[in-house]
This record gives C-alpha cells, sequence and structure tokens, in this order.
C-alpha cells in the first residue's frame, strides 16, 4: 500500500497497491464483479421491487454476495478471504465511519437542545410555508457542506435537524430530502477541504486553489437550476397530511432559544475553514452544544448522557444522585442520551459500509475495474470530446458499484489520469470530472453511502418525536430522482465533454498555473 500527501497533510491512500496479490477468478476478470453486481441487484430488489427500507438487510444481501463471489475465485480462497480483511479495514472507509459518528453526536445533542424547534419557530415567524423549505435547506445544507467538507456529515445534521422541521411545515417529505442530499452534494464538490476535492486535486496533478476556482462555474450553473427546480417543485408537490393539532401543538411550543446552536454550527464550519480535522472541528461544535445546552436550560447533562442504573445492582443506592444516572428496573437498564444514541444508530450502516468496500476490494485485485477500464480506453475514447465523454460516464459505472464517493474516486483516478494525458487535456479539467461525478452520484445512488447515511438518520426520528412515524421515513428508492443538484452537475459535464464547453489543454495554461503544487 501507499500513501500520497496532499499538500496539507492529508494522506490519500490508495484502493489497491501493485504489491497486492491478485485474485484469479473462473470465467476471467469479469467474473470478480459478482460480489457488487449481486449486492446491487440485492439492493433494487429489497428497496425497490419490496419497498423494504432496512440496512441491516443490505448487511445480509452483501454478505451473501461475498459468499457467493468466493466460489468462483480460483485456486485457494484465503487469498480472497484476506482481500475481504484487507477491504475492511481500509483508510478511505474508516474516514466515512467517523465522519458519521461524530456528526451523528452532534446533530442529536443539538436536537436534544431544541434546535429542530427554533428553525420551525424561526420559519413560522418569516412566513417560509413548506412551499419554499425545500429550497432554503437546498442553499443552508450547501453553505453548511461547503464550510464542514463533509457532505456525509452534513446529510446526518440536516436529516436529524431540517427534515422533521420542514415535515412540520408542510414541505414535501421526498423533495426535502433530495435538498439534503443535494446540498450535500453542493459542499462536497466545491470545499476546499472535502475530500473528493483533496483527493481529485492531488491525483491529477493539481492545485487545489486553482482546482476550486475552475470548478465555480461549473458548480453555479447547476446549483441555480436545482434552485429553480426546488422552488417549482415545493409548490407543485403536497406534504404530508400530519394531525393539525400536533402541528399545532409543536409549533406553538417551539422557542427561538434554540437557535443558540446556529452557533454551535457556527464553530464547526469556522474551526474547519481554519484548516483543523474534520474530528476537531465536530468535536469543538459538541463541547459548544452541551455548554449552551446546560448554560442556557436547553436540555439537562442527562439527555445527553444517560446511565440507567439496575436497581439489582451494588451502585443503586448512590448512582441516582448523579445528574447522568438514573435507577430503574433490571430489563431497562442501558445507556442512552444524544451521545449514544447519535452514535448507534448507524452502527448497522458502518457494517455495511465496510463489507461494500471489501467486494470493491476484490473486483479491483480480480482486474474487474481495469477491464472496464481499458474496454473504454481502447474502444470508445478514441477522440477528446469521446475521451472526456468517457471520463464522465466511467466515473459514473464505478460509483455504481463503490458506495462510497472518495473509494470511488480513488480507484478510478488514475484511469482518468492515463486517458487526460493521452489527450493532453490539462489537470484541472480531469480533477473537475473526477470530482463532479463522484460526489454528484454517491448521493444519487439508492444503495449510495451519501443516501444511506441520511436515511438512517430518518430512522431514528421515530423515536426522537411522538408525532414522526415510520410512514414519514423516505426509502432510498423513492429520492434518486429529486436530487436535483447532482442530476444537474452530472448533466453540465456530460454536456461539456460532448460540446467541448471549458475544454483546457495542458498548453492552454502556463504550467506553473496548471501544477502550482
Amino acid at each position: 500500500m501507499s500513501d500520497t500527501d496532499s499538500g496539507d497533510g492529508t494522506e490519500i491512500e490508495e484502493i489497491s497497491g501493485p504489491d497486492v496479490e491478485a485474485i484469479e477468478f473462473y470465467g476471467g476478470r469479469w467474473m470478480s464483479v459478482i460480489p457488487i453486481g449481486l449486492f446491487i441487484l440485492w439492493a433494487i430488489v429489497q428497496s425497490g421491487l419490496f419497498g423494504i427500507g432496512d440496512t441491516t438487510g443490505l448487511v445480509a444481501g452483501m454478505l451473501v454476495a461475498l459468499i457467493v463471489g468466493m466460489f468462483f475465485a480460483k485456486g485457494d480462497w484465503k487469498n480472497y478471504a484476506n482481500t475481504i480483511f484487507d477491504g475492511m479495514t481500509k483508510r478511505v472507509a474508516a474516514t466515512a465511519v467517523v465522519a458519521w459518528l461524530w456528526a451523528g453526536m452532534f446533530s442529536n445533542t443539538l436536537q436534544a437542545g431544541g434546535f429542530v424547534g427554533g428553525l420551525v419557530w424561526a420559519a413560522n415567524a418569516a412566513e417560509v410555508g413548506g412551499a419554499l423549505f425545500p429550497a432554503a435547506t437546498f442553499i443552508l445544507a450547501a453553505l453548511f457542506t461547503t464550510g464542514i467538507g463533509t457532505g456525509y456529515g452534513a446529510a446526518v445534521a440536516f436529516s436529524a435537524l431540517f427534515f422533521p422541521a420542514g415535515i412540520l411545515l408542510g414541505a414535501n417529505p421526498v423533495l426535502l430530502f433530495g435538498a439534503i442530499l443535494s446540498g450535500a452534494v453542493f459542499g462536497d464538490n466545491l470545499a476546499p477541504v472535502s475530500d473528493t476535492t483533496i483527493v481529485s486535486a492531488v491525483t491529477q496533478d493539481a492545485d487545489i486553489g486553482g482546482v476550486v476556482a475552475s470548478r465555480f462555474k461549473y458548480a453555479i450553473i447547476a446549483a441555480v437550476l436545482a434552485l429553480a427546480a426546488y422552488v417549482f417543485a415545493g409548490n407543485a408537490m403536497p406534504g404530508l397530511d400530519i394531525s393539525q393539532q400536533a402541528q399545532d401543538l409543536f409549533v406553538q411550543n417551539s422557542e427561538p432559544a434554540g437557535l443558540l446552536h446556529l452557533i454551535s454550527m457556527l464553530v464547526v464550519i469556522v474551526t474547519a475553514v481554519m484548516g483543523r480535522h474534520i474530528v476537531e472541528a465536530i468535536s469543538w461544535g459538541l463541547v459548544v452544544a452541551v455548554a449552551f445546552n446546560i448554560v442556557f436550560g436547553l436540555a439537562p447533562l442527562s439527555a445527553v448522557l444517560l446511565f440507567k442504573v439496575p436497581e439489582t445492582s451494588s451502585a443503586a443506592s448512590w448512582a441516582g444522585s448523579l445528574p447522568i444516572a438514573e435507577v430503574v428496573a433490571p430489563q431497562n437498564a442501558g445507556v442512552t442520551g444524544s451521545i449514544y444514541n447519535g452514535a448507534a444508530g448507524f452502527f448497522p450502516l458502518i457494517v455495511l459500509v465496510l463489507l461494500i468496500v471489501a467486494g470493491s476490494e476484490i473486483m479491483i485485485r480480480g482486474g474487474g475495474f481495469e477491464a472496464i477500464q481499458e474496454w473504454l480506453l481502447e474502444n470508445v475514447a478514441t477522440g477528446v470530446r469521446k475521451a472526456e465523454t468517457t471520463m464522465v460516464v466511467g466515473t459514473a459505472l464505478v460509483n455504481s458499484m463503490i458506495t462510497i464517493n472518495t473509494a470511488a474516486e480513488i480507484a478510478i483516478a488514475p484511469y482518468i489520469a492515463r486517458i487526460g494525458q493521452r489527450y493532453n487535456i490539462n489537470s484541472y479539467r480531469r480533477a473537475n470530472i473526477l470530482d463532479a461525478n463522484t460526489s454528484a452520484l454517491g448521493y444519487i445512488f439508492p444503495w449510495g453511502g451519501g443516501v444511506l447515511i441520511g436515511f438512517a438518520t430518518l430512522q431514528g426520528l421515530p423515536n426522537q418525536y411522538e408525532w414522526f412515524t415510520s410512514a414519514m421515513v423516505v426509502n432510498p428508492v423513492q429520492v434518486w430522482p429529486y436530487v436535483f443538484h447532482g442530476w444537474f452537475l452530472f448533466g453540465v459535464f456530460l454536456l461539456s465533454a460532448l460540446t467541448g464547453f471549458g475544454l483546457e489543454y495542458t498548453t492552454d495554461r502556463k504550467s506553473k498555473d496548471v501544477t502550482r503544487l
């Protein structure tokens, strides 16, 4: 394995290096696609055909797919099994997991402090109804993601906080979820501190600042179109029929005090923009959020962390006097609070993502990715326009199989560099094609990491609010047409590739402008 330094201290881990042992399959390299292919089929049948939005069911599907794929591996299966372990321990997968856990703790703590109520109060006072709420959410999610640099973190925070507020105000749930994911796409694509931005720049030998500046025009075109689409669709698509009594009761009890947590979110954004690690940035936001909850009486310390001590325990006599403990019947013993709940809700998804990355590693070591890339390079990329179109299509294909956008980006990056250099396409252009498509499609495919993390967050809302029912949770299969910014961004680059809009060759810029690292 090898790590590449991005120039700002961020290490980019390759999905697979030249020193790994290849896997041979009966039927050739294409058979290495079996684990990922079967999983995608399972996800389509479970979520699309049967309408079952169960992450643990997807875990079972990926396990079955890995087992089936093993029967097609030649020779000793030990190498196949070791590849599963290697894939599950990749840093790129761990990065996504850490972002989810920290964002979950942070968003749940804001939720405990009445931030959702504050949003409802503000929207009601400003007369922002359900029709405009998705458009407003898209803008805010885009700004938030651009600031913190992680679309996954934004998907968690906005699904936990803005989604229930929007539902109460009458927004269409599918459209609202799509707006949240669109905002995540925008920030992942444009934020200088985003993993996808860093990977796209480093793997194409370009500087991060120049890459961000050069892709701004594409992102803005897609964002303007997406905003218009959310305004139009918001007025055309009705919201849910929620009990008016429950709605009025929540709105009446909503107070502006919860909006203090806008400062907590600002702390995260500012800290991230200052160049601090995302874990540090969210940790500082979490500390501020907990302090605000206690100091301003938004929530007690027990709402953040609570040990439910069984009355049969020897500590029961004194534990009840602690602010973070209460004595309960033995069957009710456990740990709860925003810290615990915020992390625990993502455990099934974490297992799923690790298994998917393992399946992707099998496909890479089995030669499946290489076979796809070689076929596209030799049969499709026969000219500059076709080469760029192949880049767009190739990144889309890889993203359909690897659900973590950064992992997909790393896997396809050498191919993008190879084909771009063949036709003298400059590094900014290559980096922009690579990043735009991985950022967009990672939040569109129903089995994509960005969609699943938002869905996992929505599944926890019925436990947070009495009025929120499981029927209000949006199935991943429902949302993909409404991730407008993702679709428009993909469309902008596809049209750019077909028409040559924005195309620059290496010789179109001075070398110091193309590669300033």
